[in-house]
């Protein structure tokens, strides 16, 4: 499938740069703020903290468990920790401890999960997270947040920094399209609109964000009004925002780079039948693993494309009438 946008993307940094780079600012500004890692800080970029603070950085090897362990004897000192890993190795091998560690006292532990979804590519299946998102919005206290770019990246970090209490955030390894200019505003339970519509409205996070505008662009060729709004806060979430979304242009298509089940949608989806029922579509990986590829070659085989966002607009509103 293709799509008639001539939209082009500005390429800033990967939102796992920004974080790492935010942390260094941070860092300078606040002696509490510790950082562990799993022996990937290269990859997740935390090393920028601990060459620049290494008396307060703390690789604790290949044992993510252990490590988050660690983040709640900190977090339980008075410091406010950051544990950094691969999203799918720091929810799915540490949930234990991160259930039990960390939601059910309420303690200020800060988990960072790089390489979020499948566009970390070449890596292969068992370092893509596509449960992440739904582990993370299953423990209680816990906020969950998704950036789409390296400005909101920076604004999230300083976000889950200063709430007190447990934040999960993903991060990326691609390079990500620029969708914000200095000055946008992002708080833990927000949302942005980044394009305002009538007939329906696309909610996304991280890279799906801008995979929504450039769909945008083909609708608007159609004669279709559509609305785009960043769920970069999964949890807790802009309820008012995506309630008002429904009743005024009736119609939603949610976009994910995770599950289908369990993912952005699913919450989207209780939140719209709660309050204003709507006919709503959901595109993201269906039941199943990716394969090791090109990030773009696997967006496109795992239905992550604008054209699949555009495909499933045009269905959910032939609902709608």
């Amino acid at each position: 499938m293709s799509t008639q946008s001539t939209l082009k993307p500005t390429m800033g940094k990967a939102t796992r740069d920004a974080y790492g780079e935010e942390l260094v600012a941070l860092g300078a500004e606040r002696n509490d703020i510790v950082v562990l890692d799993a022996d990937l800080a290269c990859s997740t970029k935390s090393q920028k903290f601990g060459d620049a603070y290494p008396e307060r950085f703390f690789n604790l090897g290949i044992q993510e468990a252990n490590m988050v362990g660690a983040a709640t004897g900190l977090a339980s000192c008075g410091k406010v920790p950051f544990a950094s890993s691969f999203a799918s190795f720091l929810m799915a091998k540490s949930y234990d401890q991160a259930r039990m560690g960390i939601s059910n006292p309420n303690l200020n532990v800060k988990l960072v999960g790089s390489h979020g979804g499948i566009s970390l590519g070449e890596d292969g299946a068992s370092q893509m997270s596509i449960e992440d998102i739904a582990l993370g919005v299953s423990l209680p206290h816990f906020a969950v947040l998704v950036p789409a770019d390296e400005l909101s990246c920076r604004a999230v970090t300083r976000a889950i920094a200063a709430h007190d209490g447990p934040c999960f955030m993903r991060t990326g390894r691609p390079k990500a399209p620029v969708i914000y200019d200095a000055g946008a505003s992002f708080t833990i339970g927000g949302s942005n609109v980044v394009r305002d519509g009538s007939d329906i409205t696309l909610i996304a996070y991280g890279l799906m964000v801008w995979e929504s505008l450039v769909a945008v662009e083909t609708l608007a060729a159609e004669g279709v009004s559509a609305r785009v709004i960043d769920l970069y806060s999964i949890k807790p979430m802009d309820e008012a925002t995506v309630i008002a979304a429904a009743r005024e242009t009736g119609a939603i298509v949610c976009a994910e780079e995770h599950q289908v089940k369990g993912g952005m949608g699913s919450l989207v989806a209780q939140v719209v039948t709660e309050n204003a029922p709507v006919p709503m579509g959901f595109v993201g990986v269906e039941d199943t693993y990716a394969e090791s590829g090109q990030p773009a070659e696997l967006h496109e085989k795992y239905g992550l494309t604008a054209a699949n966002i555009l495909a499933k607009a045009r269905e959910v509103l032939g609902r709608k009438g």
